[in-house]
């Protein structure tokens, strides 16, 4: 299966990306690919994104990673809603908020505890 993704290059501390037509089972970083579709530089902002042959590899059923995608929409290459890449999940909400309430139940247990050992 093809997939549109990010291609790391450049050195320590200065990422630039290729934006790449591979198959998904090829290593991301640094296997072989089917054609380069772009560009991106996040320390300078400079993006080059060839919007037709982006558009080729879509049609002919290559799917886009997350990252590719948001980028893809906010340069108006596709349309649709960005993908939350960095969403944390429900239960992990959930056991953060439970977690205060139960601490502090037991500060209130051991409080009256205290206070019926002093009278």
């Amino acid at each position: 299966m093809l997939c549109i993704r990010f291609l790391r290059i450049g050195k320590k501390h200065q990422p630039c990306y290729k934006i790449v037509v591979t198959d998904k089972r090829r290593p991301p970083r640094g296997g072989r690919f089917v054609e380069e579709v772009g560009f991106w530089n996040p320390l300078t902002k400079e993006k080059v994104l060839k919007a037709e042959r982006i558009k080729h590899w879509i049609s002919k059923g290559a799917k886009p990673s997350d990252s590719v995608y948001n980028l893809l929409i906010k340069e108006k290459v596709c349309q649709g809603k960005k993908i939350p890449v960095h969403k944390k999940k429900k239960e992990e909400k959930k056991e953060a908020s439970e977690t205060p309430k139960i601490k502090a139940e037991e500060k209130k247990e051991v409080k009256e505890k205290t206070l019926d050992k002093n009278t």
